[in-house]
């Protein structure tokens, strides 16, 4: 396999992956009108979990064997990209406003970007850079200029910090996955971190609930079908589907995909809660496009 060139599964693969994210917001405001923040992100890596371990017990797998220095590899990934990356996102959201948060949450694949090319080797061609910028303008395009405008500082800059950092981390995530995919397969890498980041998000849930009095006998049907949404699609199909693609390309080209979310955002909230389809929407959206093409050519 050509890893300058992604394949149409590949494609495919990352599309259906933003598809799931960008359906996960919906789900997400579900879940935390009954849970609270960091109790959600348990209970839908719990989800993910025993995906997982049906899985590998479909198939008969086991988790690979190894050393000190690739378990701790291991533990660091997981904070990166499963409930530390998911708990700062959340409580960082809750002290930003939207605008500032969906704005930071565009230079994802910069960060991506950069992380490859000074740890990974990767080359930042003239194309790849100008097929991330573009694609960036349509994100901008489809949040429309009341993004821009409501975007402040002021009074904001503990949530601010927190969603960016948790941007780069899963900038990190990407990069550090991309690598220790040398030694095993997408499935495993992402089975281990989740099961890993699982383990160390029961003491932090259990102390949530119990700080703020959660009751799990509380908690409606509709919210127990949500997290079990955010769970196997999000934490468990999406992420999968993410890394398969990874394996087989450059880190830059995967992640410039990121970019369609924001669109697939408004269209999914167009459809299930009846916002209302612009021009900016059309417009942004082809611009993406045509900026992940660019970049994929690169």
């Amino acid at each position: 396999m050509n890893p300058h060139k992604i394949s149409l599964g590949a494609r495919i693969a990352l599309i259906s992956a933003c598809f799931l994210w960008a359906a996960s917001f919906i789900a997400s405001k579900i879940a935390l009108v009954y849970i609270p923040p960091l109790t959600v992100v348990l209970f839908r890596l719990m989800v993910s979990s025993l995906c997982f371990i049906i899985w590998f017990l479909v198939e008969k797998k086991r988790i690979p064997k190894g050393n000190p220095g690739f378990w701790g590899k291991m533990i660091l990934l997981s904070l990166f990209g499963t409930g530390l990356h998911y708990g700062i996102q959340t409580i960082g959201i809750t002290y930003t406003t939207a605008s500032n948060a969906s704005l930071y949450a565009a230079t994802g694949p910069i960060s991506i970007t950069l992380i490859a090319v000074f740890f990974l080797g990767e080359r930042l061609t003239l194309k790849k850079t100008a097929g991330i910028g573009l694609a960036l303008l349509g994100v901008l395009i489809v949040q429309g200029i009341d993004t821009l405008k409501n975007f402040r500082l002021e009074g904001h800059l503990l949530g601010d910090i927190l969603v960016f950092l948790s941007i780069v981390m899963w900038g990190i995530f990407t990069v550090a996955g991309k690598d220790m995919m040398k030694r095993m397969s997408a499935i495993d890498l992402t089975a281990i971190v989740t099961f890993i980041g699982t383990i160390y998000m029961i003491p932090i849930g259990l102390v949530e609930m119990k700080r703020t009095g959660f009751s799990i006998s509380s908690v409606p049907l509709e919210a127990w079908g949500a997290v079990a949404f955010l769970g196997v699609t999000c934490s468990f199909l999406a992420t999968l589907l993410y890394f398969l693609a990874l394996q087989k390309s450059e880190s830059q080209k995967v992640g410039v995909y990121l970019y369609t979310i924001p669109p697939m955002s408004y269209v999914i909230a167009a459809i299930f809660l009846g916002e209302v389809i612009g021009v900016n929407l059309l417009v942004g959206s082809l611009v993406v496009l045509f900026g992940v093409y660019l970049t994929e050519k690169g």
